[in-house]
């Protein structure tokens, strides 16, 4: 019945009808009153405080003021047209203004009569004034001792009569309908654990509040079931590939791993590194398919691990495949490990987009034949046509530029599933990495290696261009490469595309001697112009590259020793870093300029101020991360994991642990949840998957 109910198609809500429930599943996405109720206030406004007009101050966003109106007056005419009046109480008087719908307010008015005006003040010639304020009445008044919900909106919902306030009435009218039943989601042994309200009450208690402590019990019930799903949903698809997933065991280290290892490593490994092989080789050794997330900074040594990885995979008679995000990366894999193992005798083979048809085939032919150890590649290697003998490792170089059935296609289509080893060079704080990638485990490098010279970072405003580009030139005269940033946002792409043709064009006029050659790249360029720009720029062909956020991660050209940016505070804090990771790779000393106009906002002047202080990607991260949300990182919003409408992992980070506790306890005792007392578990998973379809994998 409950279910029957919450069901039931929103434009058959009284106040409804079939026009505005258009609109509210097209703005809102509202099918079903239980979608609407799950429209949770994004705040609330306290009405059960009245204030004196004596104290009011600039800082208030809304004020509750019982008084009287005097004065009333219509000033001006036409478009112009406005009505004033006097409000007073016995500490003051304030100004209130209306612009619209004069001659129906005129009407309402009782001048002398004992009112509520509830608005925000604003300060105009030294004096407060309200605008559009809200009246009632005394002996009407409903809502002096309410706490009142605020709902997002659109315009185009506004345009019909569903503001916050019309949305809130069709609430209540769910709420208030003798048929309201609602099934409970959660254990009972769960609610009182965590002294958390049944679904029903806290309904009510998160739309209808009387008090604080009202909506603060219905959010908290939100909150946790929302995470208490999310966990379940990651702990049911690792349960699910531990128990299906079969890998190849890799039970020995042999010729070609010591070969390299001892004789052709270019560098001594870090602890870091040498930790995550451990972890690596733990894995190989299970005959489950390893799944792990490699997380490393810019510059920390993860392709070396990978490298080492891939040799275990061979020494143990199967065959190893990286797939990269773009050719240039790709062919940069290829030509870095071609020439690390150039003395072991294997067989490396890179497989891309503009691979012939007739070189295509022999590869396709070798790998098949087994006779290619490593293959190295774009989205190339996921064609179907592209079949392994025996494949044993899969490593994914910059995870989250693939999607999820990508990634799948390199290993489905194998009996034995292959290991999967992914990586990231964009460091991920630990709560939202155990929430976005919970069904694998997650190594970790916190190390650069040694001798690496730390990237000295400035921030400079606009002012002082000209001892920029003298400090450019004196680089530029030593031999070195420089960056030059502009920024493409999506929302403004137009004008900053404007912005970046005419801020190459000031460059060709500043470094205008013959010794400069300057290129661009931008998204907006095909694929191989860029790529042929980009060429140039690593073979030292030019001296000044300037672009767009296009430039790869991991795109390595150790001659470049300059990163300016542009604009810095249009970017954010996690974009910085993997920008200012494009220099640094050389031995020289580098640099990244971070250039800005005088004005900044706030959150501008954290972001700044921590690259200027800090070269620590996960540091970073955690800082970007409380001040954009998760929603902003890289390869979070294809996940479809946060998709959360009240809990927010950062803020609730103790209760996103707590979930976590309670779900690995349910999945350890009762993994299938047939137990009686997890019934309403099992039964809202169901009903998810009767209305969302089975679960996809995460990675």
């Amino acid at each position: 019945m409950a279910r029957e109910f919450l069901h039931t198609e929103i434009e058959y809500l009284k106040g409804v009808g079939p026009l505005k429930s258009e609109v509210l599943k097209k703005e809102l996405g509202i099918f079903t009153f239980e979608d609407l109720l799950n429209h949770y206030p994004y705040r609330y406004i306290d009405r059960t405080k009245i204030y004196t007009i004596s104290e009011i101050n600039e800082d208030m966003p809304f004020v509750q003021l019982k008084g009287q109106i005097s004065g009333i007056k219509e000033i001006g005419v036409g478009k112009n047209k406005r009505l004033t009046a006097v409000f007073k109480d016995y500490t003051g008087a304030i100004d209130l203004v209306w612009f619209q719908h004069i001659k129906w307010i005129i009407k309402t008015i009782e001048p002398e009569k004992t009112c509520i005006i509830f608005g925000k003040p604003a300060l105009f010639n030294r004096t407060f004034n309200i605008v559009h304020p809200e009246i009632e009445w005394v002996e009407e008044s409903k809502n002096a001792s309410k706490m009142q919900p605020v709902y997002s909106v659109t315009e185009k919902l506004k345009s019909h009569h569903l503001d916050s306030k019309g949305i809130s009435k069709l609430i209540l009218t769910i709420l208030s309908n003798p048929q309201f039943a609602v099934e409970e989601t959660l254990p009972e042994y769960i609610l009182n654990k965590n002294s958390l309200q049944p679904k029903k009450n806290a309904y009510t208690l998160i739309h209808n509040p009387s008090s604080n402590s009202d909506f603060i019990a219905g959010q908290q019930r939100f909150k946790y079931e929302e995470m208490f799903f999310l966990n379940i949903k990651i702990a049911s698809l690792k349960l699910k590939r531990n128990r299906i997933s079969k890998g190849f065991v890799f039970s020995k280290i042999d010729y070609f791993f010591n070969t390299f290892y001892n004789n052709y490593l270019p560098f001594t490994l870090t602890d870091s590194q040498k930790k995550v092989l451990k972890e690596i080789r733990a894995d190989f050794a299970t005959g489950k398919q390893m799944n792990r997330l490699l997380q490393g900074d810019v510059g920390s040594g993860k392709t070396i691990v990978a490298l080492l990885s891939m040799l275990i995979a061979i020494d143990n008679h199967t065959q190893a495949v990286l797939m990269a995000p773009t050719e240039i990366l790709a062919i940069q894999h290829f030509e870095n490990i071609s020439k690390m193992l150039s003395g072991i005798g294997l067989k490396i083979e890179l497989l891309t987009g503009t691979t012939t048809k007739s070189r295509k085939e022999k590869i396709v032919h070798s790998i098949f034949d087994g006779q290619t150890d490593i293959l190295i590649g774009t989205h190339a290697l996921i064609e179907d046509d592209v079949v392994f003998k025996n494949l044993g490792l899969v490593i994914i170089d910059e995870q989250h530029r693939f999607g999820v059935a990508q990634r799948a296609k390199l290993w489905d289509k194998y009996a034995t599933k292959p290991h999967v080893l992914v990586m990231t060079a964009t460091p991920i704080p630990r709560t939202l990495a155990m929430t976005v990638y919970g069904d694998l485990d997650i190594s970790k490098i916190d190390m650069l290696p040694a001798g690496r010279i730390a990237i000295k970072t400035v921030h400079r405003y606009e002012n002082r261009r000209e001892e920029i580009y003298d400090f450019l030139k004196s680089q530029i005269s030593m031999g070195r490469q420089v960056y030059y940033v502009f920024p493409l946002i999506e929302e403004s792409e137009k004008s900053d595309f404007q912005n970046l043709i005419d801020g190459f064009e000031n460059l060709k006029t500043v470094f205008s001697n013959n010794k400069y050659k300057l290129g661009m790249v931008h998204g907006r360029m095909k694929a191989k112009e860029k790529e042929t720009v980009m060429n140039f720029f690593k073979k030292g062909q030019l001296n000044l590259l300037v672009s767009t956020t296009v430039i790869e991660v991991g795109v390595d050209v150790p001659n470049a020793t300059v990163m300016v940016i542009e604009n810095t505070e249009r970017f954010g804090l996690t974009q910085l870093h993997q920008l200012r990771g494009r220099v640094g790779r050389g031995k020289e000393q580098s640099y990244c300029i971070l250039l800005t106009s005088q004005k900044l906002s706030n959150t501008a002047r954290e972001r700044i101020k921590a690259m200027t202080q800090t070269t620590d990607g996960f540091e970073i991260a955690n800082l970007d991360l409380k001040l954009r949300g998760p929603g902003d990182l890289l390869g979070v919003r294809q996940s479809g994991l946060l998709d959360l409408k009240i809990a927010d992992i950062v803020k609730d980070e103790e209760l996103l642990t707590s979930t976590r506790n309670d779900v690995l306890a349910i999945m350890k005792n009762d993994p299938n949840l047939k137990n009686p007392e997890n019934s309403p578990i099992r039964n809202w998973l169901e009903t998810l998957r009767n209305i969302k379809g089975d679960w996809g994998r995460v990675s």
